[in-house]
């Protein structure tokens, strides 16, 4: 089978499990509080690495060497993740994967200052261009402000903060292990942060359905894009999760009856076009 085309369909697969997620997110947001969804969440994601690891024998390859630095990312994914399941709930879809898209940007700008790479003329003008794409979705306005649109927009920079930690642990870490301290520090945090006030929603038959396909698709999606990744170079696999944006769109027009804004296309193809002149111009160094 062509290479694009085994990428083109796990890439399927990633772009059906984020659209999921944001659905089932959608759903609960009236019965579950955000740190209860990412509590049980957590707990069908440990479940399944922990039955995944045990049938192929991997339990050796989680080691507690980078306890800190797992801690720091898994902090940083919990943040990003529960201000977007919150920004799924209160704004429009294709806004927040529009500004979801910003987290490779924010990437470029903030691995300087966490790894010492170095801020090239190309990195720098594809941040603005991401810029200019955020201005364009969000269209700041004092009257038609939305508070969700700050939050997706800061839940893009936790997601790229939680992409500079994974870089730094993949060098010495397998996805086994990352996954693993992923689910079960989430875990605890979800329990922290859910059974603060004394009262843990429990999981009733009809939102059970939505909680245990959050957990799942969080991981599947995950693991198509890595697979993805692993199998063709990020110049193919980006412009195909893109698709995510129209797909989103669709699925919450016909669901949610949400218009399909055309600004919101426009200022998503920018964040594209910026998030593609910085892959296109590493992959072209690489060569």
């Amino acid at each position: 089978m062509n290479v694009v085309l085994k990428a083109a369909l796990w890439m399927t697969g990633a772009i059906a499990s984020f659209s999921f997620m944001a659905v089932a997110g959608r759903e609960l947001a009236g019965q579950y509080d955000t740190f209860e969804i990412m509590l049980y969440r957590s707990l069908v994601g440990v479940i399944i690495v922990v039955a995944v690891t045990t049938l192929n024998k991997r339990w050796h390859e989680v080691r507690t060497n980078n306890i800190r630095q797992h801690f720091l990312r898994n902090i940083f994914h919990f943040t990003g993740q529960n201000l977007w399941f919150y920004a799924v709930a209160v704004i429009p879809l294709a806004q927040v994967f529009a500004l979801e898209f910003t987290s490779p940007l924010w990437v470029v700008i903030l691995a300087p200052l966490l790894l010492g790479e170095k801020m090239t003329r190309i990195r720098g003008l594809s941040a603005i261009l991401g810029f200019v794409g955020i201005l364009i979705v969000t269209r700041p306005n004092p009257e038609t402000f939305e508070i969700g649109l700050l939050v997706a927009a800061i839940a893009a920079i936790f997601f790229a903060l939680t992409i500079l930690l994974t870089k730094r642990l993949t060098r010495g870490n397998s996805i086994t292990c990352i996954l693993f301290y992923l689910t079960a520090m989430q875990l605890v945090f979800g329990l922290i942060t859910a059974g603060f006030d004394g009262d843990i929603a429990l999981p009733t038959a009809a939102s059970f359905p939505y909680l245990f396909l959050i957990g799942c698709a969080g991981l599947l999606a995950h693991f198509c894009l890595t697979t993805a990744l692993s199998i063709a170079p990020a110049t193919v696999v980006v412009p195909i999760d893109f698709a995510r944006l129209p797909v989103i769109a669709i699925v919450a027009m016909v669901l949610y009856d949400e218009p399909l804004e055309v600004w919101v296309f426009v200022g998503a193809l920018l964040i594209f076009a910026a998030n593609y002149l910085n892959i296109w111009n590493e992959t072209r160094k690489k060569v």
